[in-house]
């Protein structure tokens, strides 16, 4: 299967000013767009990989032939984790529902508390990678990834990604990765998020 770069379901300045229209652009189609072209790269001609949806390669990447593992990881994490935030932020946010955020507020002792775990994750995640909230089983995390490594691929579901590589803020917000976070509260689609669930 040819993995392509899905549409934006936003305008690229509709974030503004939280994201702002260049990083969108230069993000969603020379970041995104390079993971999926090396991805493809990287699986010509394993025919026996063509049917598989990208969910099932990051699930069995032991499966791959050794010399396109770590490609196909880097590259297919990048693809699938990109997608997933895409998905996750819209114009102006979608709040939560009562019963998720009671969920939240079970596992973490309060929203607040929730954000600064949250928070904490993505700070102290040193150079690229994202910060991650999962479901372990029927509990919520939690977690940091190096990289473009995938919680998918260590047998997580991943409910809400944000990336924490220099090219998704470092144009609106420089060094200030703290200013970053905070403000993409502002813009999660959390009725999308729950229906990861």
């Amino acid at each position: 299967m040819k993995y392509t770069l899905p549409e934006l379901k936003f305008a690229t300045n509709a974030l503004e000013p939280i994201i702002d229209a260049k990083t969108m652009e230069i993000h969603h189609q020379k970041h995104h767009g390079a993971y999926i072209a090396n991805l493809n790269k990287a699986l010509e001609g394993l025919e026996a990989f063509e049917t598989w949806s990208i969910e099932d390669i990051l699930e069995n990447l032991d499966k791959l032939p050794e010399d396109v593992k770590g490609a196909v990881r880097n590259n297919g994490g990048g693809h699938y984790n990109h997608t997933l935030f895409w998905e996750s932020i819209t114009p102006g946010g979608k709040p939560m529902s009562e019963a998720f955020k009671v969920k939240l507020e079970a596992t973490f002792g309060s929203l607040h508390g929730f954000r600064e775990a949250f928070k904490e994750a993505a700070l102290k995640r040193f150079g690229s990678g994202w910060a991650w909230l999962v479901l372990d089983g029927e509990s919520l995390k939690v977690i940091s990834t190096p990289n473009q490594d995938a919680p998918l691929s260590d047998g997580l579901k991943e409910l809400l990604g944000l990336d924490v590589w220099e090219h998704a803020y470092y144009l609106n917000y420089q060094n200030r990765r703290a200013d970053y976070i905070e403000a993409f509260w502002s813009i999660v689609d959390w009725e999308v998020v729950e229906s990861r669930l």
